[in-house]
């Protein structure tokens, strides 16, 4: 056991630049972990001011003064920022609260719709299963009505920490785009003067990770913007919150499309029974996913190098399992960096260790 040791420390960690990578690694890690939910303003901060340096960098090779494009672009990102918070979450959470009211008529439709399918089909379904599942169903949504219908006092202190969200992160996001030379000098003076592996991972990370987020916010924009339009002509209700959900699916390939489309179903259905608007709704809805996947995806994305399928399934069901929610969404960012540190790392091949 410790001649295999001594021989995968000799192949992998043999490089000086490389030890000291994996020990920033693993203590960036520890510390997201410890320290993150902690530490969200400005994580969430260095994200946005991530994406946002891509407008900044493309002003700047149009000629315009880097200060001069670093407050225009802030200016827009307040302006976005302030839109989402004063016009579309208040329809959002009306639209929310709509449809937690609704739900027991809906389930009372669906269960209707559902005690026909044994008749129907008895060799397929039986009325036992179904059962099962209807009360499953009710009990998770009561339970989601419940709590909006509690949403009160109780969630001051959350909506107190989310104002103060509100307040640090532009600051933070103004001062990461002004400052982000000195910066990154800054952080640089931490590490070795020869890092030749550090500076290939770091442009290699930088513009795979850079094209896929800032790629990601433009197809979220669009996908969830051309939806609304198309369910709003359709008279899809909900068409607000539904838009937002198909736009936000886009994060996560294959299962997010999957898993939306359950409620843009049940909605048409119950909106406009079983005829030709519920299939113009779901045809509309098809069309756009696959536009999605077959056009914008690909010219998008031209400039990144595409991960196995199998690869960003595991990713989101790995880092969603660490991090939750954030680890869903930055799934196939972090899978990217790794795919970029493994394919930088120094390997060095020689003689097996106790061969002789």
């Amino acid at each position: 056991m410790i001649r295999i040791l001594r021989g995968l420390a000799h192949k992998y960690f043999s490089d000086e630049e490389a030890v000291i990578l994996f020990l920033l690694i693993l203590a960036g890690v520890v510390f997201v972990i410890l320290f993150g939910s902690m530490l969200a303003p400005a994580i969430a901060s260095v994200i946005i001011a991530f994406i946002l340096q891509g407008l900044v960098t493309k002003l700047n090779r149009m000629g315009v003064p880097e200060i001069v494009a670093i407050v225009g672009v802030f200016v827009g990102f307040l302006g976005v920022l302030i839109g989402f918070l004063f016009g579309l979450l208040p329809l959002l959470w009306a639209q929310v609260a709509s449809l937690a009211g609704e739900a027991p008529r809906i389930f009372r439709e669906m269960q209707s719709y559902l005690e026909v399918l044994p008749q129907q089909y008895p060799t397929l379904i039986s009325m036992e299963g179904l059962n099962t599942i209807y009360n499953q169903v009710t009990t998770e949504a009561g339970r989601m009505t419940q709590w909006l219908v509690s949403f009160s006092l109780a969630s001051i202190p959350d909506l107190v920490a989310l104002l103060i969200y509100m307040v640090l992160v532009p600051i933070l996001v103004f001062f990461f785009l002004k400052d982000r030379q000195v910066l990154l000098e800054s952080l640089s003076r931490m590490l070795p003067s020869q890092r030749p592996m550090m500076v290939r991972i770091w442009h290699e990370v930088n513009l795979q990770c850079a094209n896929y987020v800032r790629g990601k916010a433009v197809e979220i924009l669009i996908v969830g913007v051309v939806t609304y339009v198309s369910f709003k002509l359709l008279g899809m209700p909900y068409a607000v919150l539904l838009s937002l959900m198909v736009g936000l699916s886009v994060v996560i390939p294959y299962i997010g499309a999957a898993v939306v489309t359950i409620p843009v179903a049940v909605i048409a259905l119950f909106a406009f029974g079983w005829g030709s608007e519920f299939i113009w709704v779901m045809v509309a809805y098809g069309v756009i996913q696959a536009l999605d996947g077959n056009v914008l995806v690909p010219v998008l994305f031209s400039e990144v190098n595409n991960l196995h399928p199998v690869a960003i399934i595991v990713a989101v069901l790995f880092f969603g399992g660490i991090w939750g929610l954030w680890g869903v969404f930055f799934a196939i960012p972090l899978a990217t960096m790794l795919k970029a540190i493994f394919a930088a790392w120094p390997v060095h091949e020689g003689k097996s260790v106790g061969t002789g």
